[in-house]
């Protein structure tokens, strides 16, 4: 089938939307739509299966825009095919509290599968969506019943390819054989910088074939329609290896700056805006005009999109009834909402029970609920005796060509891949049926910080298992040894970041990483053996911080986390030998204490006595919950974990004679407030 005048109008309808709305925000780029509005147009009329009355049916193929610069490609596309994306949206694109922001927001605007922006995470977001595509449908997929079918699709450019991000997500993916991943590269030769030949000029799709991909190339693509749509078909074509199509454009194309770094970040100047609108047969005094053809023609694949829908629904209906376990589990995945009763799994300890590293305690709690919990999928990058990520009869995804595992396996080998891993994580958390779990050591989370973050902008239920979580990993040494990483996560908004003191703490952290359907978690865990303390307990710890050892009388607060917790409840023996009463409260969770009243966190941490705080860490952000801190503002040391903490003594010794300080400072200071008893307390 040919290509008319419509579809040209179409593409071009794309273009100029791009260049109204960069020119009326005074900002954005519109090279990128300007180039790519072709296969844009191509993939979403000819190939993408959606229903834009409801973004969110799980059968949907799935697009990506990982060079996310170029967002104004994409809400052009979701206004024209008729998401809830309306023409005065596109006017308000890059303002304030609209639903068009700089670079594509999931939880913002209707049809943006992930948020993207950052260069390569987009592409690694599009690697977890095809795992968790190839999961789902292998768990639930049953003769005659092909309930999930979609593809997902990823568009990318030279700088998505320089960042180290896409590079390990593609060669996972090439490992994986992700036969229903297709990426688009957009090789238009600019970055920022301008032409790529000052820093880029490695072949990308010899590196792509040697992950194992499938790779096309297209040298005309802003006029091939015709080859466009036969290197996408030949892509879906290839069920056996992810595909990448090299789809040589001209930035900003039709302005007289095309082809150069000028269009690629600014706005087009007046000028330029009013001929590029002439050469397209637009009016060049009109803004945002989209003929009518063009809401016709894609108005109708958007009603094939629906009716595509409706057909699932009744396959659906039918698979209910001869298929009943599995329909209630999928109808309930799609909720969000766990499984009736989980929670009655999670390990609950005494004091009498063995002492325990922390991370051998995670590992208890995903023991005792991989069954209860079937969308949960564990994995680790190449750390899984380390981390205790896997549970004993857990099944490795892999393709099953490998006889390493199969499709339907629910723990991931991410290899050493610390950042494609949390991105790809970001993917599988937004596909819709599963809660992604994965380990690495505390310290190499900073490696996948970039992707970590965009788990919490994005609001997603991704859970990162965090052991060697300080300087009680012992020998590895500074190296390996977190010192400012908690204090970095604690600083990112709509981040839980757990450091539980024993096993009721850490089945607390799992309970509240999976029922925080839109936050994500960091569960820090020792590589030590902890005690399990006096009246810990998860409801307790649920709340984030509480009262561990209470003293009416005591003359100052310990407050911790952690493997530190326990050394403060012998530190309030050790005071007391001295005459001094003392009390002790664990904050496994600043953030989850931070949302709880004020009359309780002050119950918490009195006024009246000063407060004290006890972590092998960076000490910054503990003046919130402390008059005073003990931390660890160096770096660590490489020996046996118990004497690493005596040489910085965080022993009951030393942390008694902090104590004492403490206590002698502030002795005259009345009244001491509380330091959680804060002036803008009545203005959040």
């Amino acid at each position: 089938m040919g290509y008319d005048k419509t579809d040209e109008l179409c593409i071009n309808t794309i273009r100029t939307l791009a260049v109204d709305a960069t020119f009326q925000a005074n900002s954005g780029h519109p090279g990128a739509p300007m180039g790519m509005a072709p296969v844009a147009h191509v993939l979403f009329n000819k190939f993408m299966t959606f229903n834009p009355k409801n973004p969110d049916w799980v059968n949907r193929d799935r697009f990506v825009l990982s060079n996310g610069h170029g967002c104004m490609l994409q809400y052009a596309l979701l206004h024209l095919f008729g998401y809830g994306v309306s023409i005065n949206d596109l006017k308000n694109f890059r303002q304030v509290d609209s639903i068009t922001p700089g670079h594509p927001e999931a939880h913002d605007t209707p049809g943006v599968e992930v948020t993207t922006g950052p260069l390569g995470q987009g592409f690694g977001n599009a690697v977890g969506l095809a795992i968790a595509q190839q999961h789902t449908a292998a768990v639930f997929n049953k003769p005659g019943f092909d309930l999930i079918t979609n593809h997902t699709y990823v568009f990318f450019g030279d700088g998505c390819a320089m960042e180290g991000v896409s590079s390990e997500a593609a060669s996972m993916a090439g490992h994986l054989q992700l036969g229903n991943l297709i990426a688009i590269y957009d090789d238009n030769h600019i970055s920022i910088d301008g032409d790529t030949a000052c820093a880029f000029t490695e072949d990308v799709l010899k590196r792509f074939e040697a992950y194992g991909w499938h790779t096309l190339t297209v040298e005309k693509g802003d006029t091939d329609y015709q080859g466009i749509e036969e290197a996408i078909r030949q892509a879906k074509a290839v069920t056996d290896k992810p595909s990448v199509i090299k789809l040589r454009t001209t930035i900003g194309f039709g302005s007289k700056l095309e082809g150069t770094g000028g269009v690629h970040g600014n706005p087009l100047k007046a000028d330029d805006a009013k001929q590029v609108k002439q050469k397209f047969g637009f009016n060049p005094d009109e803004m945002f005009v989209v003929p009518q053809e063009v809401y016709d023609r894609y108005n109708k694949h958007a009603a094939e999109g629906a009716a595509a829908e409706e057909e699932w629904k009744a396959l659906f209906a039918k698979y209910g009834q001869e298929h009943k376990d599995l329909h209630t589990d999928f109808a309930r995945r799609l909720t969000g909402d766990l499984p009736e009763g989980w929670q009655t799994k999670l390990p609950v300890y005494k004091p009498s029970d063995a002492p325990v590293a922390s991370r051998k305690l995670s590992e208890a709690v995903l023991e005792a609920i991989h069954d209860t919990v079937p969308e949960l999928l564990s994995g680790s990058a190449d750390l899984t005796g380390s981390n205790n990520t896997r549970w004993k009869n857990a099944v490795d995804f892999q393709p099953p060509s490998t006889k390493l595992g199969d499709w339907s396996g629910r723990y991931l080998r991410y290899g050493v891949r610390e950042h494609a891993m949390a991105a790809a994580m970001n993917g599988l958390a937004a596909y819709g049926t599963i809660i992604p779990a994965a380990g690495t050591f505390l310290n190499f989370v900073s490696y996948a910080a970039g992707a970590v973050r965009l788990s919490a902008l994005s609001h997603r239920r991704v859970i990162y298992i965090a052991t060697h979580d300080s300087i009680g990993l012992g020998e590895d040494g500074p190296t390996h040894q977190p010192i400012e990483t908690l204090a970095h996560f604690r600083a990112l908004p709509n981040m839980m970041v757990w450091r539980p003191a024993d096993g009721n703490e850490t089945s607390a952290a799992y309970y509240m990483a999976l029922t925080s359907k839109g936050t994500p978690s960091i569960i820090a865990l020792t590589r030590q053996n902890l005690p399990h303390l006096e009246n810990s307990t998860i409801e307790g710890a649920s709340k984030g911080g509480y009262v561990l050892k209470e003293d009416k009388d005591a003359a100052i607060t310990l407050v911790s986390t952690g493997s530190e917790v326990s050394i403060c409840m012998e530190t309030v023996k050790f005071l007391a030998e001295k005459g001094v009463k003392s009390r002790v409260v664990s904050m496994p969770c600043t953030e989850i204490f931070d949302a709880q009243p004020k009359e309780y966190k002050i119950s918490v941490i009195r006024a009246g006595i000063p407060a004290l705080s006890v972590e092998v860490m960076s000490t910054l952000g503990w003046e919130k919950y402390s008059h005073e801190q003990f931390g660890l503002n160096r770096f660590g040391a490489s020996g046996p974990y118990k004497q690493v903490y005596e040489k910085f003594e965080f022993t009951p010794a030393g942390i008694a004679k902090r104590a004492l300080a403490t206590i002698e400072f502030y002795k005259d200071v009345k009244p001491l407030r509380s330091p959680v008893d804060r002036a803008f307390q009545q203005l959040i």
